[in-house]
């Protein structure tokens, strides 16, 4: 079963993108609950506590069919490390409330589910009517296929010529202002040219692993690497990284003096370069009929922000919407805090809402996402958008079953399937090694679909079985790595730097993005024109060597040749050498009908030919 823990979220990046990039370390502000339960991985608008449960659950189900159901009755391996996570980090959900006042989402009465029976496999679900797939745009390649694209003509939809002139005028004016606040270091201006040389080092460095900067302008030793020092002086280069801005300083200082008002925005800083970025993902490229979204955690070298974790690793949030079938990376947001969204529905549902723009996409889409997104409201708001939604579930998320007629037992066989339908609804529960939860508007809750496992028998010997599958958990485990399939290219050579500087960092991460989806917009043109396309790295080596202004594979040394023109006579007399020994040359009688003699021969053919301004036999003889 291919359904398991997905990655726990971090600890919030809100504190560090609220501190001054230069001077300060930033002020330490505390966590609201509800940030508190973000960095757990938890939604409190969303995951209920003991007593809340206590209150929505029907009192006659607490016991059915002679089985005890236990408060942590899931066995699903989200809500088992859901649950070791929050009480850890919180302890017990009645000490922590006596301990902190309860939100104002968790103060909210909450209507009751049904209470109806849990359904076997063995009786019919009604399969909903499938919905109308309608993409805004035809799903591909957005780009002219008679038109020959080079990695780096791909590179340049993500990193234009505008947005690269806009990045070198604020990186200029950010070098002038720390010279001018007494950095003792030589400036001089940056071009386009030159920044993709240095994006192009950047991804070479990514290719070819040394332990620090320095060691790739080492020279003379074995360990030499030529190539950096001749496109950019070490210098130059670690100047570049020390002042690549991408806003504005001057408008950064009107920003900053906005701290705690609702006009200071936290991300201004990669504004002027993201906006445009995200434009581009969108506009160069439209999405298969699955999509998903998942957490992607970029690191970072954080400054002394972070409340109660000041030595803490820091890592950014980000949200992203990817294509199922490829990994493109379609859209993303950058987690700043709990004021990014709007109140009442919760992180989990607004990240999603945030990210699923109909008028860009279309409609009829089907959206993966693992138990942090996935609720009751949120799959219920996509249905009405004509936008179908899978997931697996926690079983304390509100909306969700509270019945324990015909539930699912720890001890029931592998294979045994429950199921609950309510409205456009169904919530599974399957028993694989553990028990597996699943919600979906989507599919019907079993089509007869089948998985093999192997399986000791009684005699203790190793035998594969099939066993039933439920249609949500089968299409879940197909399409839910769009994310994944991203992270897995971004990961194997990604040009991410420890920055002191959060915006630094994400810029870095941008460039991962823009490599990856260029070598997946490659994909999709060869699979059109039926040709092979590059790997992956064979990709970024031809990208690199374009940024560089150079060619991926250099010409061959030209070996030693013995076929040099001497002398055919080493007589020493001047008077004799230029008569003495000459021999009529082969080239002038084969070629030309003529005779002629020369002193010169080849010293490796050892024929006489020609050497003179106007006629060259040596070279025609060779040719």
């Amino acid at each position: 079963m291919d359904v398991r823990p997905k990655r726990s979220s971090e600890k919030s990046c809100a504190s560090l993108l609220e501190s001054d990039d230069d001077e300060e370390s930033g002020a330490e502000s505390f966590l609201t609950d509800e940030e508190m339960a973000y960095q757990q991985g938890l939604d409190p608008a969303e995951d209920l506590d003991d007593e809340q449960q206590d209150a929505e659950e029907p009192n006659t189900s607490r016991k059915d069919h002679g089985h005890v159901q236990p408060k942590e009755r899931s066995h699903s391996p989200h809500n088992r490390a859901q649950g070791a996570r929050s009480r850890q980090a919180q302890g017990s959900p009645r000490d922590q409330k006596k301990s902190r006042s309860r939100s104002p989402l968790e103060a909210r009465p909450q209507p009751k589910h049904s209470a109806a029976s849990w359904k076997s496999e063995t009786e019919p679900d009604v399969h909903p009517e499938p919905m109308k797939f309608a993409p805004a745009r035809p799903p591909g390649h957005q780009l002219n296929s008679n038109t020959i694209y080079t990695p780096l003509d791909l590179f340049k939809l993500f990193f234009s010529n505008s947005a690269v002139q806009t990045i070198c005028q604020n990186t200029n004016k950010q070098a002038a202002k720390n010279i001018t606040k007494g950095k003792k270091y030589s400036w001089t201006d940056i071009n386009n040219k030159e920044f993709f040389k240095y994006v192009g080092l950047n991804f070479f460095l990514s290719l070819v692993k040394m332990d620090t900067i320095q060691d790739y302008w080492k020279k003379n030793t074995i360990f030499s690497v030529p190539f950096p020092a001749k496109v950019m002086p070490r210098d130059r280069f670690r100047v570049i990284s020390w002042n690549i801005h991408m806003s504005d300083p001057e408008k950064d200082a009107e920003n900053d003096r906005k701290k705690g008002t609702p006009e200071y925005d936290r991300l201004f800083r990669l504004k002027p370069l993201m906006d445009t970025f995200k434009d581009a993902c969108r506009a160069f490229y439209h999405p298969r009929q699955n999509l998903s979204i998942d957490t992607r955690m970029v690191a970072t070298k954080g400054r002394n922000v972070m409340p109660r974790n000041t030595k803490a690793k820091q890592k950014f949030k980000c949200f992203v919407l990817a294509d199922s079938s490829n990994g493109y990376t379609l859209d993303f947001s950058v987690y700043t805090g709990k004021s990014q969204f709007a109140p009442g529905v919760g992180l989990a549902y607004d990240s999603v809402m945030s990210l699923i723009k109909s008028t860009y996409l279309g409609s009829g889409f089907h959206l993966f996402v693992d138990d942090f997104y996935t609720s009751p409201k949120l799959f219920n708001d996509l249905f009405s958008l004509n936008i179908g939604a899978c997931g697996t579930y926690r079983d304390n998320r509100r909306g969700c079953p509270r019945t324990y007629s015909n539930a699912l037992k720890k001890n029931d066989p592998t294979g045994t399937i429950r199921w609950i339908r309510d409205g456009p609804l169904v919530f599974v529960k399957w028993m694989d090694t553990r028990e597996v939860s699943v919600c979906s508007t989507v599919h019907e809750a079993f089509s007869r679909s089948t998985v093999h496992r192997r399986m000791k028998t009684k005699n203790g010997n190793w035998t594969t079985k099939s066993i039933p599958c439920p249609t949500p958990v089968m299409e879940y485990n197909k399409h839910v790595g769009g994310v994944d399939l991203s992270d897995q290219l971004i990961q194997s050579y990604s040009v991410h730097h420890k920055s002191a500087h959060w915006y630094r960092t994400l810029f870095f991460h941008f460039l991962d993005i823009a490599a990856t989806n260029s070598f997946l917009l490659h994909k999709e043109l060869c699979g059109e024109k039926q040709e092979e396309p590059m790997t992956y790295k064979a990709f970024l080596l031809e990208l690199t060597a374009q940024m560089c202004g150079v060619t991926a594979v250099v010409p061959p040394a030209q070996g030693h040749s013995g076929h040099l023109p001497v002398a055919i006579s080493d007589q020493r007399d001047a008077s004799k050498k230029a008569t003495y020994g000459r021999r009529n040359c082969v080239n002038c009688k084969e070629k030309r009908g003529g005779r002629q003699v020369t002193p010169w021969k080849c010293m490796e053919c050892d024929v006489a030919l020609c050497l003179i301004l106007d006629r060259n036999c040596f070279q025609d003889w060779h040719k």
